[in-house]
């Protein structure tokens, strides 16, 4: 697998989970995005530490890690041999969930076919393990929103994050797009997987829910991510948007 068919398939499946994202026509279609929001837990073969090296032959370079006692992630940022987008690679931890819950996901993650532990396809082949029933889901999205998360999707990709300059608009002008194309935005730096630096203009939409079939048969409707607008407070800033994404307070020494 090449890094373009990586992130080709990355945005496929994406855009399968979020069609409405699909739909959109407020920018070409084919800009790039800043960076994709890639969410894993640390679990062999899932762990950030054996998926680095995968990410690695694909031409992603480590740059940066930031850990996040809070929601219970350590996120590590990833950059490209191009102006393509950025990974954001934010990792669970397991040991941050109280017993019942940490137990439910581990017990998931156990049942995983052998098939779906090999290749460079990880974070893209969808859910690798069983679904859970309906009261699972709910006792691991109380514990953490992401647990609930990870638990019916598999490892891959939460959100894509755009930068407004790249859009070729302004952070408002966008907004009032999105908004008027069903996607209401929150402001909450919280509100997407990691907290937000606040060098940055940030908006989180999450995408309309879905109605999935749970182990037991019964359907429900659950929110499964979204996209995020970012644009950088200082213009005359020569980073990239993504390198300001995380606040420089949680960044930690990188292996």
């Amino acid at each position: 697998m090449q890094r373009e068919e990586f992130v080709q398939q990355l945005w496929l499946d994406y855009i399968h989970q979020h069609p409405d994202v699909g739909a959109l026509r407020l920018w070409p279609i084919e800009t790039p995005a800043e960076y994709l929001t890639l969410l894993t837990l640390n679990e062999p073969p899932f762990a950030t530490a054996n998926l680095v090296p995968t990410l690695g032959h694909l031409g992603y370079r480590p740059l940066q890690r930031y850990a996040m006692a809070d929601r219970g992630l350590l996120v590590t940022l990833l950059a490209p041999p191009d102006e393509g987008p950025w990974l954001v690679l934010a990792e669970l931890q397991l040991g941050t969930l109280s017993r019942q819950p940490r137990e439910i996901l581990a017990e998931l993650v156990a049942r995983t076919h052998p098939q779906d532990t090999r290749g460079k396809n990880l974070l893209c082949r969808g859910r690798p393990w069983p679904m859970p029933d309906w009261s699972s889901y709910q006792a691991l999205y109380g514990a953490h929103p992401l647990a609930g998360w990870l638990a019916v999707t598999g490892p891959g990709m939460h959100h894509a994050g755009f930068d407004c300059e790249r859009l070729g608009s302004d952070l408002t002008t966008l907004d009032a797009g999105l908004v008027q194309s069903g996607l209401a935005g929150s402001g909450d730096r919280h509100h997407g997987v990691f907290p937000v630096s606040p060098l940055l203009e940030y908006r989180f939409y999450p995408t309309s829910s879905r109605r999935l079939a749970f182990a037991a048969g019964d359907e429900h409707r659950i929110d499964l991510g979204g996209l995020a607008l970012v644009q950088k407070c200082l213009s005359n800033d020569h980073e990239r948007a993504v390198e300001l994404l995380l606040p420089h307070h949680t960044r930690c020494e990188i292996a």
